[in-house]
């Protein structure tokens, strides 16, 4: 009877042996996981009963409040996480959007437009590995698209440090802070609108990234961010005898601490950039084209949240931004001053008020439709029905109206009609993220 029970017996052995050897293998994994998060933004606006494409002057720092144009955007980001016995990691990130810029309402009939503007789309789609034993448990590398690095401001939303496009990159700890050095290309609107084959000449901007962040100083922490910028096929000449930009080299400093002394936090940031690297100097995407070698940016900011009481809380933020040789312009200066009080009623439901105030001076105002000095108001009331009353407790649905006024000889800076000094918006904005 007992040997029939051997080959049985043969056949565990063999069977646990191969599970010991495959779970000691470097390579197993351990954990592997996914995660998923998201934005969503849907605002209806609406002037004179019909809905409204215009941004108000919001993406040139001439209004804050609830600007954004996008009707129905909707974000999310996929991360497959896995980890393996010999202690490398790696993650798979996808982020896709839709709606993006469309001002649009649509209904449900079906194909919702013939167009190709906004339509669902992949953002970012990278591959990051760590702790490889060859570059240490503290470095990994990355090879994909992707925004990396990122700042924005707090009210007016607009991203002054990014770099958008495909590269690869790595990143480690030096001196117990974050260091990193990424290359990234990204072809011209232009080119890939006017679909160049890959016969043709590209004028394709490369950003060689350097980056050192996390420094504690001044009782807060500092960022140091440097890039080197080049475009191919660059020889055109520009008006007024300006020859196109083919480099460009731009750099930032950027402050994190509480805010000012107080309860709360503020980020600030200085940037500088010539050349190519003229908007914001660290501010790389397809965009960063379409300069002279002349041109130069000086961009100083700073934004943050004020914990005023349990109940109160107070947004700010300031922008100014120079350029010389920018856009046909030899000289622009803009100042922005926003701030947005909050005021929490209860758990679930807060008041809102956004104001802002804008200057731009222009060398020749009306090459660009307007005075050479120019004056922007903006004033929203919005009560706001969320889940959380904190300042950015989300998700919120938010009715607002905003009113918005400046001189008629200015008012194509925030793209009010011909002969017109205000505009009032009505909406109601949702919004969520998680």
């Amino acid at each position: 009877m007992t040997h029939k029970l051997l080959p049985v017996a043969a056949a565990i052995l063999v069977a646990l042996t191969s599970y010991n050897v495959a779970a000691e293998s470097g390579t197993d994994v351990l954990t592997d996981g996914w995660e998923v998060h998201g934005y969503g933004s849907m605002n209806l606006r609406m002037a004179d009963g019909e809905t409204v494409h215009e941004e108000m002057g919001k993406p040139d720092y001439h209004s804050a409040g609830t600007s954004g144009q996008s009707t129905n955007q909707v974000e999310l980001t996929i991360k497959k996480h896995t980890e393996h016995q010999n202690g490398v990691w790696s993650d798979f990130v996808v982020r896709s959007e839709y709606g993006n810029g469309n001002s649009f309402a649509y209904s449900s009939s079906g194909s919702q437009k013939n167009n190709t503007r906004a339509q669902f789309e992949v953002k970012e789609s990278f591959v990051e590995i760590g702790g490889l034993s060859y570059l240490g448990e503290d470095t990994s590398i990355w090879g994909g698209q992707r925004f990396l690095n990122r700042s924005a401001g707090l009210i007016s939303g607009e991203f002054w440090n990014q770099t958008s496009g495909v590269g690869a990159g790595i990143q480690t700890k030096l001196g117990g802070n974050t260091a990193g050095f990424a290359f990234v290309v990204a072809d011209t609107s232009s080119d890939i609108n006017g679909d160049v084959n890959e016969l043709g000449k590209r004028s394709t901007l490369s950003s060689y990234n350097f980056y050192y962040h996390g420094v504690e100083a001044l009782g807060g922490s500092l960022n140091f961010d440097l890039k080197y910028m080049e475009q191919a096929n660059q020889e055109d000449k520009l008006s007024g005898g300006l020859t196109s930009a083919e480099n460009g080299i731009g750099g930032a400093i950027t402050y994190n601490r509480d805010y000012y002394g107080l309860d709360g936090w503020t980020q600030t940031g200085i940037a500088y950039g010539k050349g190519i690297a003229s908007n914001r100097g660290v501010n790389f995407g397809d965009w960063s084209g379409d300069f002279s070698e002349d041109s130069t940016g000086l961009f100083i900011t700073s934004y943050g949240v004020l914990n005023i009481s349990e109940n109160l809380q107070l947004g700010t933020e300031f922008v100014y931004f120079a350029n010389d040789e920018f856009y046909g312009q030899k000289n622009i200066e803009r100042i922005m001053f926003a701030a947005r009080p909050s005021y929490k009623i209860n758990d679930n439901l807060r008041l809102e008020l956004t104001g802002s105030v804008s200057s731009e001076k222009l060398d020749d105002g009306a090459a660009w439709g307007r005075k050479d000095d120019n004056t922007y108001y903006m004033l929203e009331v919005a009560s706001v029905f969320t889940v959380n009353a904190d300042y950015f407790g989300r998700p919120q649905i938010k009715p607002y109206v905003t009113y918005y006024n400046t001189d008629k000889e200015s008012a194509g800076g925030i793209k009010l009609a011909a002969g017109e000094s205000s505009e009032i918006v009505v909406g109601v904005h949702t919004e969520i993220w998680f």
